[in-house]
Order: C-alpha cells, then structure tokens, then sequence
C-alpha cells in the first residue's frame, strides 16, 4: 500500500487527538466501573473498525484484510500482557483510583516504544529478506515456550522488576508513597521519583519484552509498516478499557497461552513460506482470508473451552468445599 507522508501525518495527528480526548475524560482521577470500561471497550473497537473500512475503500480488500487479521491479533496478545499488568498493579499496591492513570501514561510509552521497534522491524526486512527465516523461527520457538509456560501452571508467579527500572530507582530514589499523581517530588532536599513514575515506566518497558513476539507476529501477516503501526495503536489504546473489562475474567481464560501458541505457531510457519517463496522455492502461502479465519477460529475455541474448563473447575471446588464441610457440620450438630 503506498502511503503518502501527508498520510503518516494526518494519521499520527488523529491518533495523537484520540490520545488527548481520553486522558482529558480519564484526567480525574477515580474507580473505573465495568460501564465505563465496556463503552470505551466498544468505543475503540468501533474506531478500528471505521478505519478498517475506511482501508477498504480507498485501498482495496487486501490492506483492510491485512489491518484486521493484525489487529485481532495483536489484541489477542495484548490479552495475555493484562496478566503482567495485574501482576505488576499488585505488587506496586497501587490505588484503584489511580490504575487508570497509570495504564494510560504506561500504554503511551509502550506505544512510542512500539512505533521505534516497527520502524526498525520494517527497514530489517527491506534489506535483508532471510529475516523472515529468524522471525518464522522465533515465533515457533515462542510458540512452544508459551505451552510449556502454560504447563507448569505457576500460581505463585510474581512480577520482577527489569534492570532498567531497578537502575532508574538507584539513580534517582523513591518516594515511600504515592503523592496523588505526581510523577516528582521534593524528599529531603532532593528531588525523588513517585511510586506512580516507577508502575508506569514498568507498564510501558515492560510491553516491550511482549513486543519481542507481537511484532514478528504481525509482520507474519502484512509487511506493510503502515498496518504494523495502526493495528498495533489501535489494540494497545483500547488496553486500558478491556483491562478493568475483563479484569476480573482474566483467570477464567484458562486456555489463552494455548491458544496464543497456535497463533503465534501458525504465523511463523506463515513466515517460514514466505521466506521460501521468496528465495524461489515453489511453495504454497498462506492468504491473508485463510490466516483471518484461522486466527479468529483459534480464538473462539480457546475462549469457549476456556469458559467451560472454568466453570467445571470451579463446580469441582463448590462439591469439596460441601464434602469437606460435612464431617464438620455433624460433629457440631
């Protein structure tokens, strides 16, 4: 798709307006109620959908189909980094009133981050082409590594902080506690960072290390740095909403890392044949409509045999909990 730099403008003008309107909505802060969070959750999906036909119209089937094959999928994926937020909210301790700050200034970062990453993702792969090799192979190996993850089932995961953040926290000191939503404060005659700064540099440095497998993932579906870019913005700005949405559903999504594995698996051999077909080696490829319903298929299984697997669980617990209680109950009696 030739994009005009009149283009890239107006786009990162409109997105940068859409930024502003909803930190002016969320400036003040408060508890986000699942109201509030399912209409901005239809909000922003509304608007990628308007800008998906709009793909459609002025440049044809194949960049709308590309832009919706990669934003469901990197909505998916920015699914699977709302466990790493909560991890991150509780560890911080971070006021409820203030959870929607600090996702909309982390998610931002996270964004600008992101936008350096596919600048540099798509001049890789303007130069070099067996790039796709690395990136098909990568996102397989990730694949696995999700499903071994999956596996061993950690309930005690915690989230660590990176060296990054830890070496910004000895560099300039932390404040004790949070001062409303100061960033900087003045603590005994030096000028310290907030608990609110630290949660929102981790929030956005560490979407970088989901960006390791979103972009190759992306960059499977369409080599268009123009889609990379809008499906990415699109998904990551509507994560602050389908954070307090869904944040309660997340630990019923038990079969998500199953699923982001088929995808992601999926994606890399996609990957892998382009780079064949590309060196001359006469291959089947994989067409961006086959790759949209594979993705949206995987999806939904994984979200229905989620839900079920959750509800049989938890109907499991309520029966030990009344077997458990019954001894208990006739000693009493």
């Amino acid at each position: 798709m030739d994009v005009s730099v009149n283009l890239w403008v107006l786009t990162i003008v409109g997105l940068a307006a859409l930024i502003a309107v909803d930190f002016f909505i969320g400036r003040k802060p408060h508890d986000v109620s699942i109201k509030e969070a399912g209409i901005w959750t239809v909000v922003w999906i509304a608007l990628a959908g308007l800008f998906g036909l709009g793909l459609l119209v002025f440049g044809g089937g194949q960049p709308a189909g590309e832009f919706f094959a990669g934003f469901i999928t990197e909505k998916s994926l920015s699914v699977d980094n709302l466990f790493v937020f909560v991890l991150i909210m509780a560890k911080f301790a971070v006021p409820s009133q203030y959870q929607q700050r600090v996702l909309l200034v982390g998610v931002l970062i996270a964004l600008v981050l992101r936008a350096i990453f596919i600048a540099a993702g798509a001049a890789i792969l303007a130069s070099f082409a067996w790039v796709f090799y690395l990136f098909g192979a990568f996102l397989i190996w990730t694949a696995w590594k999700l499903i071994q993850e999956a596996r061993a089932d950690e309930e005690d995961e915690e989230y660590e902080e990176n060296k990054l953040l830890k070496a910004a926290e000895r560099r300039f000191g932390v404040a004790d506690r949070y001062h409303g939503t100061k960033l900087w404060i003045q603590q005994n005659g030096k000028r310290v960072m907030t608990p609110m700064l630290v949660v929102m540099l981790a929030i956005g440095t560490t979407d970088v290390l989901f960006a390791l497998d979103s972009i190759p993932a992306i960059f499977g579906l369409t080599q268009d740095p123009y889609i990379v870019f809008t499906a990415n913005a699109f998904a990551l700005m509507g994560l602050r909403q389908l954070y307090f949405l869904i944040g309660g559903l997340l630990k019923k999504l038990v079969h998500l890392s199953y699923g982001l594995s088929v995808i992601l698996g999926f994606i890399g051999v996609k990957l892998v044949l382009h780079a064949l077909h590309e060196s001359g080696v006469h291959v089947p490829e994989i067409s961006i409509p086959v790759s949209l319903g594979v993705i949206c298929a995987v999806l939904i299984v994984t979200t229905i045999t989620s839900l079920a697997a959750s509800r049989k669980q938890a109907a499991a617990e309520a029966a030990q909990t009344r077997t458990e209680g019954a001894p208990k109950d006739s000693i009493e009696a």
